[in-house]
């Protein structure tokens, strides 16, 4: 994902990659060219310290890409924040901080405001498909009864790390030992989804319950990273449904393999309303994770250079909108002074 950023960023008018941070060591003094599988040396170097790499270049925003969990991303966030840089970050769980954490998220708001800048949690998922997108879409509705949102994704594409999250590979019993110790965690940010599409919408949300179950394989699967046998783990089929007493109100459904097209399964995203009126919107195939999060994080920066300083969620922002023209164009006169300054 932070190789996909900086090479957006390269090919955005009006953008300049300032700078980098690796948190591998073997990635320090490397060239940021040859980090991301460019042709040439951009004379900037990789930094192994976040705080000297953030005094050097002084950027006007910076974006994070280096974990899934908030008390992961915490350190580095406040880093930045201290020294009066706005950040977008790509960390799950800074979708909606104060699900996982209510006590860092006041900390990081009220340094954000302190130092006059933004902090935001984005991506494709959360961050838009099956919170942000859901929440556009009910405001055609005078009521809601219920919601039901799906994502329906490949992960062919994705490195080991995330498809040992899925449980790829194991036997069925190897993935509910997975499921109880923690090991096998499905989709990060079920409950950030859930909380912002709440808050948004004014539900009262009670208990939210999550299942992990095994999408078995019956054929032959193989991936650049994995190869997944006959009666093997594809993928982990992931739902959460958060309640209003004994009431289901929202129900998040997100089963992720990979190669699923080998057992006829398409990809897909399905967003139903139940309500006044009720409708169902569907989108094949399904919005690249990938490479969708890495173009939502670039198109926000002007949304967060121009935002009120604290910590912001993708539903306190206008909506997302491709940066077509130069990047400066979208920026307001409190942001480009910031950009000038």
């Amino acid at each position: 994902m932070g190789a996909g950023i900086a090479r957006l960023v390269l090919e955005k008018p009006g953008l300049e990659l300032a700078g980098a941070y690796a948190r591998r060591a073997e990635r320090a003094g490397m060239d940021v060219g040859q980090a991301i599988g460019i042709a040439k040396d951009l004379g900037v170097a990789i930094e192994p310290d976040l705080t000297t790499a953030v005094k050097h270049t002084r950027p006007h925003i910076a974006i994070q890409a280096t974990c899934s969990k908030l008390e992961d991303a915490w350190p580095e966030i406040s880093i930045v924040l201290r020294h009066g840089v706005p950040i977008i970050s790509i960390a799950e769980e800074m979708a909606y901080p104060a699900c996982s954490s209510p006590a860092i998220a006041q900390e990081m708001h009220d340094l954000a405001r302190t130092e006059g800048v933004a902090a935001l949690g984005t991506g494709i998922n959360p961050g838009f498909v099956l919170d942000l997108l859901v929440i556009a879409m009910t405001g055609v509705c005078a009521r809601i009864d219920s919601i039901t949102a799906t994502r329906v994704n490949d992960l062919s594409p994705y490195g080991p790390s995330v498809l040992k999250a899925q449980g790829i590979g194991l036997g069925p019993q190897a993935f509910a030992a997975g499921v109880e110790s923690g090991t096998v965690a499905g989709h990060f940010g079920f409950p950030q989804s859930i909380r912002m599409i709440g808050s948004a919408l004014g539900l009262n949300i009670g208990r939210i319950e999550e299942e992990r179950r095994p999408i078995v394989s019956k054929v032959h699967r193989e991936t650049a990273f994995v190869s997944v046998a006959p009666g093997q783990v594809a993928g982990c089929a992931h739902t959460a449904t958060a309640y209003d007493g004994d009431k289901p109100i929202i129900t998040l459904v997100h089963p992720q393999q990979i190669r699923p097209e080998l057992e006829g399964v398409e990809t897909g995203d399905t967003i139903e309303i139940s309500g006044m009126p009720s409708f169902r919107f569907e989108a094949r195939p399904e919005i690249p994770g990938g490479r969708g999060t890495i173009a939502i994080a670039v198109n926000m920066i002007p949304r967060v250079l121009n935002a009120a300083p604290g910590l912001l969620t993708m539903a306190d922002l206008p909506v997302p909108a491709a940066m077509m023209g130069d990047a400066r164009q979208f920026l307001h006169a409190r942001a480009e002074e910031r950009h000038h300054g």
